[in-house]
């Protein structure tokens, strides 16, 4: 680990435009300070991080040219643009924008806009909250600026997808989007992270941070779609201001390792967020979201649903939190985790909490684990359907609900076929979903 730390910060150091070596600096110097979780550390009780003591390499210094044809994208109709193996590849992205939206590479901002983007970087995450943030500072050389003006709505979703080639066997990609949300603006965005068939190893350090200003609305849709011997330690930090909506929706494949962090921290009143999830492990793969909705002011809500299906000898963890200041009077705010287990080797952590100050508000929390239900099994094959049909129409049934409440239409209608290869391993199968 730390040979790779090393080359990692000396290939950053290299190729970083001037205006990101003091973020590089502060970074690395954070980082030198930082001990990395073990099974002692509360936050990382459940999660190991043997996946990561393996010998990485930087990623190389040019985007691979190779077809992205077997990796599993949405179709979408808004801007796209796409990075492989942490470099822009332009021959895969779209540069038209709808009117008042702008969306710039750090390698490629002005000097107007760098002075922006560097104010901002780092300002939507909590103290203390991202344990490789540092890292990610330290070895940050390009990234993506969202920039949504005030009174401007973008109908269309803007798509970045971050992608592994397999063209090095093992690699460190370090991603890092920054979103900015005017006042009383709106937008849609899609992030995707998937990696090719013959993707090799790979860690992707990635980070998301989403500011989102007085009565701006964001509809943010995650989707984890790396498999294999792959590594993504993540996170989302969202600030929303007074009467702003988040609406976030996140999905994660299993890997060797994911680890997602989403915290939100509601700094004006009338603010609300609603978080949905899910996550499908199998064969010996490991998932871990931390969530933590931080209520700081009073009359803001929060809605949080994740759902988990988890196989074979495969693991998860979910620890939701929800933290009610002192001051957040009126608060409103729900958490409910469900999990699946299909196998009798599976195994799921959760830990739903509540920490609250306040007097005057409504909470309400909840996680079941279980697994499929032998008598409505018992049912379905007294009626003529095969056991492995069974499991399948039962398994979709468990997550529908948050599939079927996903609003953007194209991403809807990729999902589907998606979830339907997953659990439907034989083909023929795919009919009980689609």
């Amino acid at each position: 680990m730390n040979d790779f730390m090393q080359q990692a910060l000396a290939a950053a150091a290299r190729s970083a435009p001037p205006w990101l070596e003091p973020l590089q600096a502060q970074g690395r110097e954070a980082w030198s300070k930082t001990s990395l979780p073990t099974r002692k550390t509360e936050a990382w009780k459940y999660t190991s991080l043997q996946a990561l003591q393996k010998t990485f390499s930087a990623a190389p210094t040019q985007a691979a040219g190779s077809p992205l044809g077997d990796v599993p994208l949405p179709k979408l109709t808004g801007p796209t643009l796409v990075f492989t193996d942490g470099h822009y590849r332009s021959d895969l992205s779209t540069t038209e924008l709808p009117a008042g939206l702008r969306l710039v590479r750090f390698a490629d901002a002005t000097s107007d806009q760098a002075e922006r983007i560097a104010a901002a970087l780092g300002s939507a995450i909590l103290p203390g909250r991202h344990v490789f943030a540092p890292l990610n500072d330290a070895t940050l050389t390009d990234g993506v600026f969202m920039d949504v003006p005030a009174n401007t709505h973008i109908e269309t979703p803007v798509h970045i997808a971050w992608l592994t080639t397999g063209q090095n066997e093992s690699i460190s990609v370090t991603q890092r989007l920054l979103v900015c949300l005017g006042e009383n603006s709106g937008a849609t965005l899609v992030e995707s992270f998937a990696n090719t068939a013959t993707g090799g190893t790979a860690f992707t350090n990635g980070l998301t941070e989403l500011l989102i200003g007085r009565g701006a609305q964001l509809n943010h849709y995650r989707l984890h779609l790396e498999q294999g011997d792959v590594v993504h330690i993540g996170g989302v930090h969202a600030r929303q201001d007074a009467d702003s909506l988040l609406n976030g929706f996140h999905l994660a494949l299993g890997s060797a390792l994911k680890r997602i962090d989403l915290v939100v921290d509601q700094q004006g009143p009338g603010a609300h967020c609603s978080l949905d999830g899910l996550y499908l492990p199998r064969g010996t793969e490991t998932v871990d979201y931390h969530t933590c909705i931080e209520h700081a002011v009073p009359h803001c809500t929060s809605q949080e649903r994740f759902r988990g299906i988890i196989a074979d000898e495969a693991s998860a963890v979910f620890n939701g939190r929800i933290h009610i200041h002192p001051q957040a009077q009126k608060t409103r705010a729900e958490l409910s985790n469900k999990n699946l287990l299909t196998s009798n080797k599976a195994e799921i952590n959760t830990k739903p909490e509540l920490e609250i100050y306040a007097d005057d508000v409504q909470c309400a929390h909840g996680a079941t684990v279980a697994q499929l239900d032998p008598l409505t099994l018992h049912y379905l094959r007294t009626r003529g359907v095969p056991r492995d049909e069974a499991e399948v129409m039962l398994s979709y049934g468990f997550i529908n609900e948050l599939v079927e409440a996903v609003a953007q239409a194209e991403l809807h209608a990729f999902l589907k076929p998606l979830l339907a290869r997953r659990f439907a391993r034989d083909s023929r199968l795919t009919r009980h979903i689609l």
